[in-house]
């Protein structure tokens, strides 16, 4: 109801994805698959300041490094500026 209340009053429209359909949120569905599998499921986190600090990390290769096919193959924080991205010589014989 708090929810419900705060959109109203601020005019925001809910849109809910309806239950035991995750292909409503194919691209949020996609990258928790991603986040599980290459962090969530690889380590035991010993504090949540060191949950903080590995999540950090991840994203920040995420965003900033790791190319991505959505993307033409360029980061997105790339993208997101525009910037030319040169992909290596020898990305065909990798």
């Amino acid at each position: 109801m708090a929810l419900d209340e705060w959109a109203y009053w601020n005019r925001v429209t809910l849109a809910f994805s309806r239950p035991g359909t995750p292909g409503d949120n194919a691209h949020g569905e996609a990258f928790n698959g991603t986040l599980r599998r290459e962090l969530l499921s690889q380590h035991w986190f010993a504090s949540l300041d060191e949950a903080r600090h590995l999540l950090e990390t991840w994203r920040t290769e995420y965003n900033n490094t790791r190319p991505h096919r959505s993307f033409a193959n360029q980061p997105p924080a790339l993208w997101a500026t525009g910037g030319t991205y040169y992909p290596s010589r020898t990305r065909l014989s990798e």
